[in-house]
């Protein structure tokens, strides 16, 4: 025991006794707390997985296993459903339609099947839309979503994280004097939502995180900060100007300083 805490002659030591008691229990609290937000740590996210996944095969054996026949339909025999039957059925048939399709007679049948529905006034509009979506989305040499870019949005000097999806063609570029890419705006924290601009490519600075990062920090809301892994020569180097008034911000030319910038601000906010 310290000298400070030894008991005086004729002191009461239960005064003494509670508070070293309260401290042992807020000490103990302290690691009861700890330790459950450790442990929430590591089985929340694991805990999220599998509870989506669990949702999405049993979506897909919901609308897959009710097609087949009692006949063929292993759950028929047994007293228990099979996780995953539905999917590994799609999975199957999707193989054997894709097989079918790059043969001479699937092409055929395809061919047939586009100009049937290219007379259909509503339904065409909608299968060329889809059809350029996947064919876009799939390809291998596809570059949608290959890129994070960050771009002043929805005014000067507030900046926004979005992914380029292609290269701006048609009607949309002939008019713009700039050459303009197309870029997706996620909102957050749903990244299936968002916004399609048009901006020019001058415009935009290509970020070195993945898209996978730059999604993560989306849907986090800023929580999940990727790490810069970019040289320390090449952190040194700012791409983006002091926002100041109309200025432009994007590219930074380092020659004509901060003073001006600085001035401009002051005299802004005067």
């Amino acid at each position: 025991m310290d000298q400070s805490e030894k008991p005086k002659p004729g002191e009461d030591t239960g005064p003494r006794r509670r508070r070293r008691g309260r401290r042992m229990r807020l000490r103990i609290m302290r690691h009861i707390r700890a330790y459950f937000f450790a442990g929430v740590l590591v089985t929340a996210p694991i805990a999220i997985t599998f509870y989506l996944a669990w949702l999405i095969i049993n979506w897909i054996d919901g609308k897959i296993t009710p097609l087949i026949p009692a006949a063929y339909n292993p759950e028929t025999y047994l007293p228990f459903g099979i996780p995953g039957l539905g999917l590994i059925i799609a999975f199957v048939l999707l193989t054997l339609i894709g097989a079918m399709a790059a043969g001479a007679i699937g092409r055929i049948w395809i061919r047939t099947s586009e100009r049937l529905l290219a007379r259909m006034p509503v339904i065409r509009s909608v299968y060329s839309a889809t059809k350029q979506i996947f064919e876009t989305v799939l390809r291998q040499q596809s570059n949608a979503f290959r890129q994070v870019v960050l771009f002043e949005y929805p005014r000067r000097g507030s900046w926004a994280l979005g992914f380029i999806t292609g290269k701006t063609l048609g009607e949309v570029q002939n008019q713009t004097a700039d050459e303009v890419v197309n870029v997706f705006l996620p909102t957050t924290p749903n990244p299936t939502s968002g916004y399609l601009l048009f901006i020019p490519r001058k415009d935009l600075v290509v970020l070195s995180m993945t898209v996978e990062e730059g999604i993560k920090m989306v849907v986090s809301g800023g929580i999940v900060t990727p790490e810069d892994r970019r040289d320390e020569d090449e952190r040194k180097v700012k791409r983006v100007a002091p926002a100041a008034r109309d200025r432009p911000t994007i590219p930074y030319d380092e020659s004509e300083g901060t003073a001006e910038i600085e001035d401009l601000r002051k005299r802004g906010s005067s």
